[in-house]
């Protein structure tokens, strides 16, 4: 929350345009403003109001930080189903979200039983190309838009990012 006499901060005001975090305004009603907020609180408002508000705050704290995953330098956008970098995008399934989250969160490389196992539920002993066949279009989507061909890493012990 940003108090009024603290908006006219030009660098606060830089910060809170950057920043991914919600933001909330609280004014009177008739408090006009160019800032960008998430939501507004318009004063006075009853205690059974202000506890509604801050539920709801939450809820959608929540929401946005499951929503919102950071991979190098790009931001995966689960909810539109984007990966996005600067102001490019691709489309991407729900499975190359998990692929990407499943990658993302292990440290080490992921073997190919293990990326069968998590994200397409197989048998670790499946034979099947689905894995590669995935990556593969997961790669060429990210080359072709992006031109980065270093995203995800093959080795010898798995795939990486």
């Amino acid at each position: 929350m940003v108090h009024e006499n603290v908006l006219k901060d030009k660098e606060v005001t830089k910060f809170l345009k950057s920043t991914q975090t919600i933001k909330i305004l609280l004014a009177k009603p008739n408090y006009k403003t160019k800032l960008e907020y998430d939501d507004r609180i318009d004063l006075p408002l009853s205690i059974n109001e202000l506890n509604k508000k801050i539920i709801e705050f939450n809820v959608k704290k929540k929401f946005f930080q499951n929503s919102f995953v950071e991979i190098k330098n790009y931001i995966l956008d689960k909810n539109e189903k984007k990966l996005k970098k600067d102001k490019l995008f691709i489309m991407v399934t729900e499975k190359e979200i998990e692929l990407l989250e499943l990658l993302l969160i292990k440290k080490t490389p992921v073997k190919k039983e293990q990326i069968l196992e998590k994200v397409w539920k197989y048998s670790s002993d499946a034979d099947t190309h689905t894995v590669e066949t995935h990556i593969y279009r997961l790669r060429k989507k990210i080359s072709d838009k992006f031109n980065d061909n270093k995203l995800i890493l093959n080795t010898k012990n798995g795939y990486s990012i």
